[in-house]
């Protein structure tokens, strides 16, 4: 295992959470693409455990709960350059990633067990240095489900959640999205747990989440990490803007690629998007609703 020395440093020197651990919390924050609050959250903690393992330090394979972590995130990202598809690049071994290790087995001509052994590695890391650094088929693949959905003009399936403030809003968008005959859940919870279930056991298409905030500014947040990236969720978050620009104009919008729970733990496009001003997303909240709901509707 490594250790995230950054941080480790100013606890063992200290003793305490002293302002020099909330600066140094906050540049891993930044780092992993989380909330930068200085707060250690369940969030922050759990990326901080996960950060402390790399590809070899243990034996993967498919066990409840999931392993989750660096280690995890470096096989997929090995094996999707491969071509070997284990879903989208998360960081969590679930039965994707184990029949694409039993695939990658097969044609190494390694016992096939799909489980991630000092020899898979080994293997991996041989064929790796003779491969490309492109996107792989995980991105690939999600481009494509995007398009195809796209291509359809429809979106069958869509979850709307709302963590607090804008319950009107989520509606608004909810009854607009019903009227253009989409099938649409609503989600009215503060827990992200809550969220992720729903949208997963739902089998939705696209995902989107709504929260308020008092800083004067939106972000609209997509799934990335780095060698991979939502472009479902991308090209999502950069529509939902460009709408919001057009109905108010002078609101500050921002799309960014973050490794939120919410959004990494969803298994289709999702986005997020934290809405400020309050007060004035609240007096504009029909023309908020409408801007997103106009970019998943058909034309």
């Amino acid at each position: 295992m490594r250790s995230c020395g950054f941080i480790q440093h100013t606890l063992d020197e200290e003793g305490f959470f002293c302002v020099a651990t909330e600066k140094a919390l906050v540049e891993f924050q930044a780092s992993r693409g989380l909330r930068t609050d200085g707060v250690c959250d369940i969030a922050a903690w759990s990326a901080l455990v996960e950060a402390s393992w790399s590809l070899g330090d243990r034996m993967l394979y498919l066990t409840s709960p999931n392993f989750r972590g660096d280690d995890v995130t470096q096989l997929q990202s090995l094996l999707s350059r491969l071509g070997f598809d284990c879903g989208r690049v998360d960081g969590i071994f679930g039965p994707l990633l184990a029949r694409a290790i039993s695939e990658f087995q097969k044609n190494a001509g390694i016992s096939i067990d799909g489980i991630c052994s000092t020899d898979t590695v080994a293997a991996l890391e041989r064929l790796s240095s003779q491969s490309g650094e492109g996107p792989g088929i995980s991105s690939l693949r999600d481009t494509e489900r995007f398009r195809a959905t796209g291509d359809e003009r429809k979106l069958r399936r869509v979850v709307v959640g709302q963590f607090g403030g804008l319950s009107g809003v989520a509606r608004l968008i909810s009854r607009a999205l019903r009227d253009a005959h989409e099938i649409v859940m609503l989600v009215d919870e503060p827990d992200v747990a809550a969220h992720v279930l729903a949208a997963n056991h739902f089998h939705a298409d696209t995902y989107i989440g709504l929260e308020a905030h008092a800083e004067p500014a939106c972000t609209i947040a997509f799934y990335a990490v780095p060698g991979f990236s939502s472009t479902g969720g991308e090209l999502l978050s950069n529509a939902i803007a460009d709408s919001l620009h057009a109905v108010l104009p002078n609101l500050t919008v921002n799309c960014v690629g973050m490794r939120l729970p919410i959004l990494r733990e969803t298994r289709m496009p999702a986005v997020m998007c934290s809405l400020g001003p309050f007060d004035v997303i609240a007096q504009h909240g029909p023309e908020v609703a409408e801007a997103i709901a106009s970019v998943l509707t058909p034309q």
